[in-house]
């Protein structure tokens, strides 16, 4: 059975015999663990030199690191990455700042990145790399002499080809990853919109709804929905109700119906506009009757418009609450810093209305870890952004217009209104959505189609 070796901007390597939970390690370790693999990447240090990759073995998993030099973080992460590729794959190009010395550092270090894996490399890896930070690896590994099974996967959004074409850089990009052997994406609309742009700027051919040719390669193009374990997400949730965290917040709310978001303190996530819907939810509905729970996480905080969405929202949080606040109640409560995992599972399962409006989303967790959180006989309703990845799993949630305070505020206000039987069949729709699938499956399903078998039945280069 082949090795997988996996490719991505950050690794999680765990700290001693502890595991690491969340994100792809929860969708990828149990695979490689079982077939022996391979975790390459930045190990999160910026230091004053390139050094070789620092090697550690945890089980069946083998994790290879390097680190960043101070000028590769600021034009390659901060710069490049997180500067120009977010807020452009989030439709968001305002916020765009871009120098030309980061796009060259953004391929000089996926070119380091290739240099350093190579030599690790064995001749039947098949190798799978994430993400917007690592847009230029396949071809890299390619340039390289690399001929092995290699997949992409896209974790966030591709908007429509001239919201692509704002991004400098943008051609080669998409002709570097279409070195790939299959690309992933969360959604069909995604997919739609990188074969648009590869067709329109790049060169490529699109020779049916799911390959591309460029350059006589075939390349398949797939949908893989990320996915939660829903179950043992429930089971979290269910078990919150014992502790601390749990009680001291239902203690608190003494019968108001909680309203909760939970996000990372980032532009995409649309929170300047939810704190506008609720501030008119506030508006018309009686005093006391409701709190709203803000959990907003910080993150990239050396992003200049990440720091000036904190002020922004610390302004807002407190114009809500001077404005219709009482001495013993205030409607917003705003928590600028992470819970763990266990804890915002008891949170949600407590929330009458679960508030997730990203102005773009590759997929949101969080609106499928809300669903698995509640009490099937009393459940809560989901409130999402129509611009969500999950909205196209999740369609029996309130779908809103998050650019829309207006009409975000009176769905806010029919959530919480709704009638029991109607939460119940909402919420029974999308729990049938998510229940059966897993992170597991989900990683299986995209190596299944980067074996070799399924590779070979692409149609031969020049043939529709």
């Amino acid at each position: 059975m082949s090795r997988i070796v996996v490719v991505s901007n950050r690794v999680p390597v765990p700290q001693g015999n502890a595991g690491q939970a969340g994100g792809l390690a929860v969708a990828l370790l149990g695979l490689m663990q079982r077939r022996g693999g391979l975790w390459f990447g930045w190990s999160g240090a910026v230091t004053d030199a390139n050094a070789p990759p620092g090697l550690t073995q945890r089980g069946g998993v083998g994790y290879a690191t390097i680190d960043l030099t101070e000028a590769e973080h600021r034009g390659y992460y901060t710069g490049y990455s997180n500067g120009v590729l977010w807020p452009m794959l989030h439709g968001l190009p305002h916020l765009m700042s871009f120098r030309r010395q980061d796009l060259d550092i953004y391929r000089k270090v996926n070119r380091r990145f290739a240099d350093n894996l190579v030599p690790l490399l064995r001749r039947d890896d098949r190798i799978w790399v994430h993400d917007y930070h690592l847009l230029a690896l396949p071809g890299a590994l390619r340039q390289r002499g690399v001929l092995g099974a290699t997949g992409f996967f896209l974790h966030v959004p591709f908007p429509a080809p001239d919201a692509a074409a704002v991004a400098p850089g943008i051609r080669g990009l998409v002709q570097d990853v279409l070195q790939s052997d299959l690309l992933g994406f969360q959604t069909a609309a995604d997919r739609d919109n990188f074969a648009a742009t590869a067709v329109g700027f790049a060169g490529a051919a699109r020779l049916s709804e799911d390959v591309l040719e460029l350059g006589g390669r075939p390349v398949r193009l797939g949908i893989f929905p990320a996915e939660i374990a829903a179950p043992e997400f429930a089971a979290t949730a269910a078990a919150q109700a014992a502790s601390e965290p749990y009680q001291l917040l239902a203690r608190s709310l003494r019968g108001q119906a909680l309203l909760l978001g939970v996000d990372r303190l980032d532009p995409t996530k649309g929170l300047p506009e939810r704190l506008e819907a609720f501030r008119r939810v506030v508006a018309r509905r009686a005093p006391r009757s409701l709190a709203m729970l803000q959990i907003a996480a910080p993150s990239r905080e050396e992003v200049m418009a990440y720091r000036r969405l904190r002020q922004e929202l610390d302004s807002a949080a407190g114009a809500i609450n001077s404005e219709f606040g009482e001495p013993d109640w205030v409607p917003l409560r705003l928590l600028a810093r992470p819970q763990t995992r266990d804890t915002v599972a008891g949170f949600m399962r407590q929330a009458r209305v679960g508030v997730v409006t990203p102005i773009r989303d590759g997929m949101n967790l969080v609106a499928k870890e809300y669903v698995a959180a509640q009490d099937p006989a009393d459940p809560g309703v989901l409130v999402l952004s129509r611009f969500a990845g999950a909205a196209a799993q999740l369609s029996s949630a309130l779908l809103v217009n998050p650019h829309d305070a207006e009409g975000m505020a009176e769905t806010i206000c029919a959530a919480l209104d709704m009638p029991l039987d109607e939460r119940r069949a909402r919420w029974r729709e999308c729990w049938e959505a998510i229940a059966d699938a897993s992170p597991e499956g989900w990683g299986e399903a995209f190596l299944r189609a980067l074996s070799p078998e399924d590779l070979a039945r692409l149609p031969v280069a020049g043939t529709a």
